[in-house]
């Protein structure tokens, strides 16, 4: 009876669980961030000197700080330069 009483008491615990995952959708798991590290991190100091906006917006919102890059393309390194003409940007 015991076994019983346990092994219902936890399929309803799963049951609630499962129902209360349900109802929130899973979350995409975050952007990659693109390139290899090499190419960050010769991007990197690009960043941190022109972007400072996007930075304290959503420091992960890659397409904000490679629109900064590209704005700034002109003041950028060369190294940022030519990380982004290779990846077609």
């Amino acid at each position: 009876m015991r076994h019983r009483v346990a092994g219902l008491a936890l399929a309803l615990f799963f049951a609630g669980t499962s129902a209360a995952l349900a109802q929130f959708p899973p979350q995409p798991p975050p952007p990659a961030l693109p390139g290899s590290p090499q190419q960050r991190a010769a991007c990197h100091p690009d960043v941190v000197k022109f972007c400072q906006a996007e930075l304290a917006r959503n420091k992960d919102d890659i397409f904000a700080i490679l629109g900064c890059l590209q704005r700034n393309r002109s003041r950028i390194s060369l190294a940022c330069s030519e990380v982004l003409t290779a990846n077609g940007k």
